[in-house]
Protein backbone atom coordinates (compact mmCIF):
# COMPACT_ATOMS: atom_id res chain seq x y z
CA UNK A 1 0.00 0.00 0.00
CA UNK A 2 2.96 2.12 0.51
CA UNK A 3 3.80 2.75 -2.83
CA UNK A 4 0.78 3.48 -4.01
CA UNK A 5 0.80 6.77 -2.69
CA UNK A 6 3.75 8.10 -4.10
CA UNK A 7 1.75 8.61 -7.39
CA UNK A 8 -1.58 10.13 -5.36
CA UNK A 9 1.13 12.32 -3.24
CA UNK A 10 2.67 14.16 -6.39
CA UNK A 11 -0.49 14.52 -8.63
CA UNK A 12 -1.84 17.65 -7.27
CA UNK A 13 1.64 19.48 -8.05
CA UNK A 14 0.70 18.92 -11.49
CA UNK A 15 -2.79 20.09 -11.20
CA UNK A 16 -2.27 23.03 -9.62
CA UNK A 17 -2.25 24.95 -11.99
CA UNK A 18 -5.67 25.91 -13.11
CA UNK A 19 -6.50 27.39 -9.37
CA UNK A 20 -4.30 30.27 -10.61
CA UNK A 21 -7.27 31.40 -12.58
CA UNK A 22 -10.17 30.80 -10.04
CA UNK A 23 -10.62 33.83 -8.80
CA UNK A 24 -10.37 35.72 -12.65
CA UNK A 25 -13.66 35.53 -13.90
CA UNK A 26 -15.52 34.13 -16.43
CA UNK A 27 -13.86 35.44 -19.26
CA UNK A 28 -11.12 33.92 -18.46
CA UNK A 29 -10.39 30.08 -19.13
CA UNK A 30 -8.03 26.93 -17.95
CA UNK A 31 -5.73 27.77 -21.16
CA UNK A 32 -5.25 31.09 -19.91
CA UNK A 33 -3.97 30.74 -16.55
CA UNK A 34 -1.23 29.22 -17.52
CA UNK A 35 0.85 31.48 -19.44
CA UNK A 36 2.69 33.56 -17.39
CA UNK A 37 2.19 30.65 -14.41
CA UNK A 38 5.25 28.11 -13.15
CA UNK A 39 3.31 25.59 -15.59
CA UNK A 40 4.13 27.67 -19.17
CA UNK A 41 6.77 26.04 -20.29
CA UNK A 42 9.07 23.31 -19.02
CA UNK A 43 8.85 22.75 -15.06
CA UNK A 44 9.88 20.37 -12.76
CA UNK A 45 8.38 19.55 -9.09
CA UNK A 46 10.09 17.69 -6.47
CA UNK A 47 9.48 17.14 -2.74
CA UNK A 48 9.82 14.67 -0.11
CA UNK A 49 6.94 12.84 2.45
CA UNK A 50 6.33 10.65 4.77
CA UNK A 51 3.42 7.96 4.20
CA UNK A 52 2.09 5.52 7.52
CA UNK A 53 0.89 2.39 5.02
CA UNK A 54 0.65 -1.76 5.45
CA UNK A 55 3.90 -2.97 5.93
CA UNK A 56 2.75 -4.88 3.03
CA UNK A 57 -0.19 -5.67 0.58
CA UNK A 58 -2.92 -6.97 2.92
CA UNK A 59 -0.84 -6.30 6.38
CA UNK A 60 -2.41 -5.08 9.26
CA UNK A 61 0.92 -3.98 11.03
CA UNK A 62 1.66 -0.48 10.07
CA UNK A 63 5.00 1.17 8.77
CA UNK A 64 6.26 5.16 8.16
CA UNK A 65 8.30 5.43 5.34
CA UNK A 66 10.03 7.84 3.01
CA UNK A 67 8.42 9.19 -0.17
CA UNK A 68 10.20 10.91 -2.87
CA UNK A 69 8.15 12.61 -5.42
CA UNK A 70 9.29 14.21 -8.47
CA UNK A 71 7.09 15.55 -11.69
CA UNK A 72 7.22 17.99 -14.30
CA UNK A 73 7.66 18.66 -18.69
CA UNK A 74 10.47 19.41 -19.68
CA UNK A 75 11.26 19.55 -23.86
CA UNK A 76 7.70 18.29 -24.31
CA UNK A 77 7.78 14.96 -22.36
CA UNK A 78 5.94 14.79 -19.77
CA UNK A 79 7.38 13.14 -16.76
CA UNK A 80 4.32 11.61 -14.38
CA UNK A 81 4.84 9.88 -11.27
CA UNK A 82 3.99 6.12 -10.52
CA UNK A 83 3.95 3.77 -7.44
CA UNK A 84 8.09 3.35 -6.51
CA UNK A 85 8.62 4.96 -10.32
CA UNK A 86 7.68 7.40 -13.05
CA UNK A 87 5.93 7.45 -16.46
CA UNK A 88 6.93 9.68 -19.30
CA UNK A 89 4.58 10.68 -21.45
CA UNK A 90 5.34 11.42 -25.22
CA UNK A 91 2.51 13.69 -26.84
CA UNK A 92 2.60 17.27 -26.39
CA UNK A 93 -1.17 18.69 -25.49
CA UNK A 94 -2.77 21.85 -25.36
CA UNK A 95 -3.71 24.11 -22.98
CA UNK A 96 -7.39 23.64 -21.61
CA UNK A 97 -8.37 20.95 -24.48
CA UNK A 98 -9.03 17.38 -24.30
CA UNK A 99 -5.24 15.89 -23.35
CA UNK A 100 -4.00 12.41 -24.48
CA UNK A 101 -1.21 10.65 -23.44
CA UNK A 102 0.99 7.72 -24.86
CA UNK A 103 4.27 6.61 -22.93
CA UNK A 104 6.32 4.28 -21.15
CA UNK A 105 5.93 3.26 -17.14
CA UNK A 106 8.60 1.33 -14.71
CA UNK A 107 8.46 1.01 -11.26
CA UNK A 108 9.98 -0.82 -8.62
CA UNK A 109 7.76 -3.46 -6.80
CA UNK A 110 8.85 -3.62 -3.22
CA UNK A 111 6.02 -5.83 -1.92
CA UNK A 112 7.04 -7.94 1.09
CA UNK A 113 10.99 -7.50 0.32
CA UNK A 114 11.77 -5.18 3.27
CA UNK A 115 9.90 -3.96 6.77
CA UNK A 116 7.49 -7.09 7.51
CA UNK A 117 6.69 -6.55 10.44
CA UNK A 118 4.33 -9.75 11.32
CA UNK A 119 6.72 -12.28 12.59
CA UNK A 120 4.79 -15.24 11.01
CA UNK A 121 4.76 -13.74 7.61
CA UNK A 122 8.37 -13.05 8.18
CA UNK A 123 9.44 -16.38 8.39
CA UNK A 124 8.65 -17.20 4.99
CA UNK A 125 11.49 -14.94 3.96
CA UNK A 126 11.98 -11.60 2.03
CA UNK A 127 10.74 -11.36 -1.53
CA UNK A 128 13.24 -9.67 -4.51
CA UNK A 129 12.50 -6.55 -5.77
CA UNK A 130 10.43 -6.67 -9.34
CA UNK A 131 11.16 -3.99 -11.98
CA UNK A 132 7.90 -3.65 -13.40
CA UNK A 133 8.03 -1.80 -17.31
CA UNK A 134 5.31 -1.62 -19.72
CA UNK A 135 3.30 1.01 -21.82
CA UNK A 136 0.65 3.91 -20.16
CA UNK A 137 -1.99 5.59 -22.04
CA UNK A 138 -4.64 8.32 -20.84
CA UNK A 139 -7.05 11.00 -21.45
CA UNK A 140 -8.36 14.09 -19.30
CA UNK A 141 -11.36 16.15 -19.59
CA UNK A 142 -10.88 20.11 -19.04
CA UNK A 143 -13.64 21.71 -17.74
CA UNK A 144 -16.50 19.82 -16.09
CA UNK A 145 -18.67 21.16 -13.52
CA UNK A 146 -16.24 24.39 -13.38
CA UNK A 147 -13.63 25.70 -16.15
CA UNK A 148 -10.65 24.64 -13.89
CA UNK A 149 -11.90 21.00 -13.60
CA UNK A 150 -10.57 17.73 -15.22
CA UNK A 151 -11.93 14.13 -14.96
CA UNK A 152 -9.05 11.71 -16.14
CA UNK A 153 -8.34 8.26 -17.41
CA UNK A 154 -5.69 6.01 -17.11
CA UNK A 155 -4.39 2.84 -17.60
CA UNK A 156 -0.87 1.08 -17.01
CA UNK A 157 0.19 -2.12 -18.38
CA UNK A 158 3.45 -3.25 -16.40
CA UNK A 159 5.49 -6.66 -16.78
CA UNK A 160 8.38 -7.70 -14.50
CA UNK A 161 12.17 -7.47 -15.99
CA UNK A 162 14.04 -8.39 -13.25
CA UNK A 163 12.54 -11.89 -12.55
CA UNK A 164 10.97 -11.40 -9.40
CA UNK A 165 7.22 -12.81 -10.25
CA UNK A 166 7.91 -12.62 -13.70
CA UNK A 167 3.81 -11.55 -14.15
CA UNK A 168 1.96 -8.63 -15.13
CA UNK A 169 -0.09 -6.40 -14.09
CA UNK A 170 -2.89 -3.81 -15.04
CA UNK A 171 -3.73 -1.03 -13.11
CA UNK A 172 -6.87 1.37 -14.30
CA UNK A 173 -7.31 4.94 -12.66
CA UNK A 174 -10.15 7.75 -12.87
CA UNK A 175 -9.10 10.91 -11.19
CA UNK A 176 -11.01 13.89 -10.34
CA UNK A 177 -9.54 17.25 -10.15
CA UNK A 178 -11.03 21.05 -8.98
CA UNK A 179 -9.32 23.66 -7.22
CA UNK A 180 -10.88 24.80 -4.18
CA UNK A 181 -9.42 28.53 -4.11
CA UNK A 182 -6.45 30.43 -5.77
CA UNK A 183 -4.06 28.70 -3.05
CA UNK A 184 -5.50 25.22 -2.48
CA UNK A 185 -6.38 22.17 -4.64
CA UNK A 186 -8.07 18.82 -4.10
CA UNK A 187 -8.06 15.20 -6.33
CA UNK A 188 -10.17 12.58 -5.68
CA UNK A 189 -8.90 9.07 -7.61
CA UNK A 190 -10.89 5.43 -7.84
CA UNK A 191 -8.26 2.79 -9.29
CA UNK A 192 -7.59 -1.24 -9.19
CA UNK A 193 -5.23 -3.26 -9.67
CA UNK A 194 -5.92 -6.33 -11.88
CA UNK A 195 -2.63 -9.86 -11.71
CA UNK A 196 -1.53 -13.03 -13.98
CA UNK A 197 -1.40 -15.76 -12.49
CA UNK A 198 2.82 -15.43 -11.93
CA UNK A 199 2.31 -12.34 -9.82
CA UNK A 200 -0.78 -13.53 -7.80
CA UNK A 201 1.34 -17.16 -7.54
CA UNK A 202 4.49 -15.19 -6.11
CA UNK A 203 2.65 -12.99 -3.56
CA UNK A 204 -0.48 -14.68 -2.54
CA UNK A 205 0.69 -18.44 -2.45
CA UNK A 206 1.60 -19.72 0.96
CA UNK A 207 3.73 -23.41 0.63
CA UNK A 208 3.06 -26.10 2.69
CA UNK A 209 4.64 -27.12 5.48
CA UNK A 210 4.79 -23.68 7.37
CA UNK A 211 3.23 -22.26 10.10
CA UNK A 212 -0.06 -21.14 7.65
CA UNK A 213 -2.31 -23.29 5.39
CA UNK A 214 -1.27 -23.85 1.92
CA UNK A 215 -2.70 -21.73 -0.51
CA UNK A 216 -2.28 -21.64 -4.50
CA UNK A 217 -3.02 -17.93 -5.80
CA UNK A 218 -4.64 -17.61 -9.05
CA UNK A 219 -4.95 -14.26 -10.91
CA UNK A 220 -7.48 -11.61 -10.98
CA UNK A 221 -8.07 -8.24 -9.12
CA UNK A 222 -5.90 -7.62 -6.62
CA UNK A 223 -7.43 -4.38 -4.94
CA UNK A 224 -9.65 -1.96 -5.79
CA UNK A 225 -9.44 1.76 -3.60
CA UNK A 226 -10.01 5.51 -3.50
CA UNK A 227 -7.65 8.19 -2.28
CA UNK A 228 -8.51 11.93 -1.15
CA UNK A 229 -6.04 14.41 -1.75
CA UNK A 230 -5.11 18.26 -1.26
CA UNK A 231 -2.51 20.91 -1.73
CA UNK A 232 -2.30 23.88 0.18
CA UNK A 233 0.37 26.16 -1.45
CA UNK A 234 2.84 28.33 1.58
CA UNK A 235 2.47 31.50 -0.01
CA UNK A 236 -1.46 31.59 -1.35
CA UNK A 237 -0.95 31.03 -4.73
CA UNK A 238 -0.35 27.53 -6.63
CA UNK A 239 0.42 28.81 -9.91
CA UNK A 240 3.38 30.52 -9.08
CA UNK A 241 5.49 27.84 -7.79
CA UNK A 242 7.21 27.42 -4.77
CA UNK A 243 6.77 25.52 -1.52
CA UNK A 244 3.21 23.64 -1.33
CA UNK A 245 1.93 21.06 1.32
CA UNK A 246 0.38 17.92 -0.12
CA UNK A 247 -1.95 15.84 2.27
CA UNK A 248 -3.41 12.30 1.54
CA UNK A 249 -5.97 10.14 2.68
CA UNK A 250 -6.95 6.13 1.13
CA UNK A 251 -8.48 3.35 1.52
CA UNK A 252 -8.31 -0.10 -0.26
CA UNK A 253 -9.94 -3.47 -0.24
CA UNK A 254 -7.72 -6.57 -1.44
CA UNK A 255 -10.17 -8.60 -3.36
CA UNK A 256 -10.08 -12.42 -5.08
CA UNK A 257 -7.37 -14.85 -3.91
CA UNK A 258 -5.21 -11.79 -2.50
CA UNK A 259 -7.71 -11.54 0.17
CA UNK A 260 -8.42 -14.99 0.37
CA UNK A 261 -4.63 -15.56 0.84
CA UNK A 262 -4.03 -16.67 4.57
CA UNK A 263 -1.23 -14.07 4.01
CA UNK A 264 -3.92 -11.67 4.43
CA UNK A 265 -7.13 -13.38 5.55
CA UNK A 266 -4.96 -14.78 8.78
CA UNK A 267 -2.41 -12.44 9.38
CA UNK A 268 -3.39 -9.46 8.13
CA UNK A 269 -6.46 -7.22 6.61
CA UNK A 270 -8.20 -7.26 3.75
CA UNK A 271 -9.16 -3.68 4.69
CA UNK A 272 -6.10 -1.08 3.77
CA UNK A 273 -5.78 2.52 5.41
CA UNK A 274 -2.95 4.83 4.89
CA UNK A 275 -2.14 8.97 5.36
CA UNK A 276 0.52 10.67 4.16
CA UNK A 277 2.14 13.98 4.49
CA UNK A 278 4.68 15.63 2.09
CA UNK A 279 6.15 18.93 0.59
CA UNK A 280 6.99 19.89 -2.63
CA UNK A 281 8.60 22.67 -4.62
CA UNK A 282 7.56 23.51 -8.44
CA UNK A 283 10.47 25.54 -10.59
Amino acid sequence: MKIISAAALSAVLVIASPAYAQEAGDSETAADAYEGSVFDGDWLSIGAGAVYSPSYKGSDDHVVSPLPIIQGSLGGVGINPRPGGLALDFIPDADGEVAFSAGVAAKLNRNRATQIEDPVVESYGELDTAFEVGPTVGVSFPGLLNPYDSLSFNLDALWDVAGAHDGMTVSPTITYFTPVSRGAAISLSVSATHVDDDYADYYYSVPAGGPLPAFQAEGGFESAGVNLLGAIDLDGDLANGGLALIVLGGYSRMLGDAKRSPFTSIRGDADQWMGALGIGYTF
